[in-house]
Parts: structure tokens; C-alpha cells; sequence
């Protein structure tokens, strides 16, 4: 792979992502690209159930964890946290142990407490 300041492409295992590369022109001034295939699905598209659940900022204590979880019946596939503040640093982000929920929490080094964010990406499984 190569790369050019400001443009960025990986695939991984070698699978075609469904995104037309032929065509792919750059220059140091700007990126044309070939168009996308109208058949190509939305986001969320072909996931069953696909949906973001976030829970909004909040101001807690450094290292409180803050948990958001799935609707009934649904699994995370995917998730991250924001920590926000001055001195802010997300200490972790990572999904419940029962696979229903993410969670996230952070500290700032010159205060008690952190804003923290947590986003779940939840789907039938």
C-alpha cells in the first residue's frame, strides 16, 4: 500500500470491499475518483436490526466506567467511546462482557472528573 498525504486505502485479506477502484486518478493538487455503483447498499444496509445507540456526554469521575447497551434481543458488533476535556484521555473502550452493551471511560490529569461519550453499534446476531 501506498500512501499520499491526505488519501488513505487498505483492504484487508485481499477481499474487493465492493467499491470500484479502476479509474482512481490523483494528483498533488486533488483526488478524483471513479463513482460508486448505485447498487452499492447503505450504511446499515443488509444488517438485520442495524443500529447506533449512544450515550450522550457526561461529566464523571476519572476512571468511572459508563456503559450504553443494546435493545432486547440485539448484540454489539461494534462500539467506541469519546473521552472530552482540557487534559482528557480515554482510558478504555471496549464491549460488555455479555456481548449486550460498550463501554468507556477516561481522566484528565489536571481534574477529578472527565466528559465521557459511549457508542454501541447493534445488530440481530
Amino acid at each position: 500500500m501506498a500512501l499520499t498525504p491526505g488519501v488513505a486505502s487498505a483492504t484487508q485479506g485481499g477481499e474487493d470491499s465492493g467499491v470500484q477502484h479502476s479509474g482512481v486518478q490523483t494528483t498533488d493538487s486533488h483526488r478524483v475518483e471513479a463513482p460508486v455503483p448505485h447498487e452499492t447498499p447503505r450504511p446499515g444496509a443488509g444488517v438485520p436490526g442495524y443500529e447506533l445507540v449512544t450515550l450522550p456526554n457526561e461529566n464523571v469521575p476519572n476512571f468511572q466506567r459508563r456503559t450504553v447497551y443494546c435493545p432486547q434481543g440485539k448484540k454489539v458488533i461494534g462500539g467506541g467511546a469519546e473521552a472530552r476535556g482540557d487534559t482528557a484521555i480515554l482510558v478504555g473502550s471496549f464491549p460488555t462482557d455479555d456481548g449486550r452493551g460498550w463501554i468507556g471511560l477516561g481522566r484528565q490529569t489536571a481534574t477529578d472528573n472527565v466528559g465521557i461519550s459511549v457508542f454501541a453499534i447493534c445488530a440481530y446476531v
